[in-house]
């Protein structure tokens, strides 16, 4: 007797070979190590820029706390410059005035107008004693070489004598000096003295 097999023959599962299996399995771990690597550059590179920028911002930081340094030390000299620009002032506006009264005073104005104008930078009066043949100035300045060159100024007037320096002394940022010196002015000719002169001549 013949026996046909009307079912079939069933078909075996197949399983992935290990190769296939392994294969797989690697080209997924490297594409997810290649992912977590630009990561994680992608982050170094964020903080080293951030390093960067912190290191900048520090550094006008000091700067700018340098500058502040600067001008704190500064602030002293700026005050003694104001307060010498204003005095010098003044003294320029007493100069004027006294220029005005020439025609009536002589003596006095040419002696306030000569030490007036030998004074040099960094430099000014505060007081100024006037007796008929000497004069005392004391004053202060900023630096020895201006009383110094205040002392050759004044040497230059034809009608001042040799100028001596009594005293100087070192307060806080300035100097303080005192400086004494003979005069003699020619008083201006008169009228008649002058008519006498186109006379004899």
């Amino acid at each position: 007797m013949i026996k046909i097999n009307l079912v079939g023959e069933r078909k075996r599962p197949v399983t992935p070979s290990p190769a296939a299996g392994a294969g797989g399995f690697e080209g997924a771990s490297l594409g997810n190590w290649l992912l977590t690597g630009l990561v994680i550059a992608g982050v170094l590179v964020t903080l080293g820029h951030m390093y960067i920028l912190d290191g900048r911002i520090e550094k006008k930081r000091a700067d700018v706390a340098e500058a502040q340094r600067q001008v704190d030390e500064l602030e002293p000299y700026i005050r003694k410059v104001e307060e010498f620009k204003s005095k010098r002032a003044e003294l320029k506006r007493k100069v004027e005035v006294i220029e005005q009264l020439k025609a009536k005073q002589h003596g006095p104005v040419r002696v306030m107008d000569s030490v007036s104008r030998s004074l040099p930078e960094l430099l000014w009066l505060t007081r100024m004693e006037v007796s008929p043949t000497t004069i005392t100035l004391t004053g202060e300045a900023f630096n020895t070489n201006a009383v110094a060159n205040l002392i050759e100024n004044l040497d230059r007037v034809p009608e001042f004598q040799e100028p001596i320096l009594r005293d100087t002394t070192q307060r806080g940022e300035t100097y303080t000096f005192v400086i004494a010196f003979n005069y003699s002015f020619t008083p201006p000719p008169t009228q008649k003295d002058e008519a006498s002169a186109v006379a004899e001549g």
